[in-house]
């Protein structure tokens, strides 16, 4: 490929994905509690409008768990600001969604997923983390760590 792609999709599993899908206003979404950078971690809540386009991030700062290595992704334990984030999302469907890469910062800290270049071949990485990193064909049915 010797473009960058426009969309790539993301795929609910039982790893780094636990909660992708539709809202219930039909925008996608993808939530996670494994966000994190040198010295933080964050809930974060990525929503796309209905045709893939991006429309925001929500994002919570909270204490990264005790005992993660640096550099390694782990769940944040906050199970109730992740159980507020999908509340806010209504009747939600768990489900391959396709989606535009995007960036947006919050408090200085870059969120969301960055297409990236090495040796002429693409990736699309989360951000903050770098834990998942997606590559053709975009499928979403896999991803390294």
């Amino acid at each position: 490929m010797d473009q960058a792609p426009a969309r790539f999709t993301i795929v609910p599993d039982d790893y780094h994905v636990p909660y992708a899908g539709t809202a219930e206003d039909g925008r996608k979404f993808f939530l996670s509690d494994e966000l994190f950078d040198p010295g933080s971690a964050y809930v974060g809540l990525f929503l796309w409008k209905a045709d893939g386009t991006f429309d925001e991030v929500r994002v919570d700062k909270v204490a990264r768990a005790a005992g993660l290595p640096p550099g390694q992704a782990g769940s944040a334990g906050a199970d109730e600001l992740v159980a507020a984030r999908l509340a806010e999302l209504g009747e939600y469907v768990l489900e391959p969604i396709e989606v535009e890469p995007f960036t947006a910062e919050v408090g200085g800290v870059t969120f969301g997923w960055v297409v990236t270049q090495f040796e002429g071949e693409y990736s699309i990485n989360i951000e903050p983390g770098d834990f998942i990193a997606y590559y053709e064909p975009w499928d979403g049915l896999g991803y390294d760590t």
